[in-house]
């Protein structure tokens, strides 16, 4: 593996922890307006996933995007 991936992996597995700890802290009452933010960050998230799978060269970039895809649209 490269630098460059162990280092987006090692981001990826942090903000998903990150993500959690924020999520279970938050308030009902906050929770609509904070669901329409969420919504529009998987938005940008599906986008540049589907940005990088179609520019990718390898399958392991494509695999990469495909999960990001997926992840965004749960």
């Amino acid at each position: 593996m490269t630098e460059a991936l162990i280092t987006s992996l090692t981001i990826f597995v942090l903000a998903a922890f990150v993500g959690y700890y924020v999520i279970t802290k938050i308030p009902p009452t906050l929770h609509t307006p904070l669901m329409s933010g969420t919504n529009a960050i998987s938005g940008i998230i599906i986008l540049g996933a589907l940005v990088v799978a179609g520019a990718s060269d390898d399958t392991l970039s494509e695999i990469v995007a495909l999960i990001a895809v997926v992840l965004g649209a749960v």
